[in-house]
């Protein structure tokens, strides 16, 4: 094994049904893969509840907390006493009428090592966050761990490779995606394949252009809607990919599952080394990027 050899865990749950019982299931989750040897876990997004981006109601706003608050402070409890580094997604109540999606890092301690507010935010047909979380305004930065610099992501940013760009481009070693996704169920069956793969491929190509080691962790299960449409069936699928995209790890679709692998993380510098796609760069060339559009 490799001297920079990290061993991860994605913790691919459901909903339980409440917020105890979901925070029951992750310390259940965090100890099994700290028996398991893991150094680093990832939690899927929004972990404490249902996807209740669904709908659009002022009344789900109540599920926010602050950070810190209750969920932080539970869970860095556990980082601390698992000696684990631990990335969480929650729903942040940051004031009155001003919220976001957010992830938080807790590097073998209750202290918070650092935070993300999700950058990209979807308004689409069962998928209506931006009713409920405004934009990132913490930019694309590492956070500093003791295992390395996390590249954290969440979910819909993962169609973006700008965002992974530039946290590769700030030093990141992994880049990590706390994940809700899964297929409206009327859908036919070759296209919930196609959609599936694409979002496998999409990250993948971050992992190939970037010379980084991806974790990917999404909820599994059929959850209904609050509004009487046709829910989300969600599609499972956590992975672990190497720095040429390759599948370390790989969740099934429809089961709770710790899904472990072992990162070699100086293999970054191998792969970089023969595909030097950041020397090759065109940074001259490329200020049409900062456009919408180019009509």
């Amino acid at each position: 094994m490799s001297p920079k050899s990290l061993k991860v865990a994605l913790l691919q749950e459901t909903d339980h049904g409440s917020t105890a019982a979901n925070l029951d299931a992750i310390e259940v989750g965090l100890r099994e893969a700290a028996g398991a040897g893991a150094q680093l876990v990832l939690l899927q997004e929004l972990h404490n509840g249902p996807y209740f981006c669904q709908h659009e109601s002022v009344d789900e706003f109540d599920r926010a907390e602050s950070i810190p608050g209750p969920s932080t402070e539970r869970i860095g409890t556990l980082a601390e006493e698992l000696r684990l580094v631990v990335v969480c997604s929650l729903f942040e109540r940051r004031a009155a009428g001003l919220y976001h999606n957010t992830a938080v890092v807790f590097d073998r301690s209750r202290a918070i090592a650092g935070v993300y507010r999700k950058m990209h935010i979807p308004d689409d047909p069962a998928f209506y966050e931006k009713f409920y979380f405004t934009p990132g305004d913490l930019g694309f930065e590492p956070i500093q761990t003791s295992v390395g610099k996390l590249g954290v992501l969440v979910c819909w940013d993962q169609w973006y490779p700008e965002g992974a760009r530039l946290m590769a481009l700030a030093g990141a070693d992994l880049l990590l995606y706390p994940t809700a996704i899964g297929w409206d169920p009327a859908d036919a069956q070759d296209e919930k394949d196609r959609q599936r793969e694409a979002w496998i491929i999409s990250q993948r190509a971050h992992s190939v252009a970037n010379g980084l080691p991806l974790l990917s962790v999404n909820r599994t299960g059929f959850e209904a809607s609050p509004d009487g449409g046709r829910g989300i069936q969600f599609w499972g699928s956590s992975f672990v990919a190497g720095p040429q995209g390759e599948f370390l790890a790989q969740a099934s679709t429809d089961q709770r599952e710790l899904l472990l692998a072992d990162v070699d993380l100086a293999r970054s510098e191998s792969v970089r080394r023969i595909w030097p796609f950041l020397r090759d760069r065109r940074i001259d060339a490329y200020a049409d990027l900062l456009k919408r559009y180019r009509d």
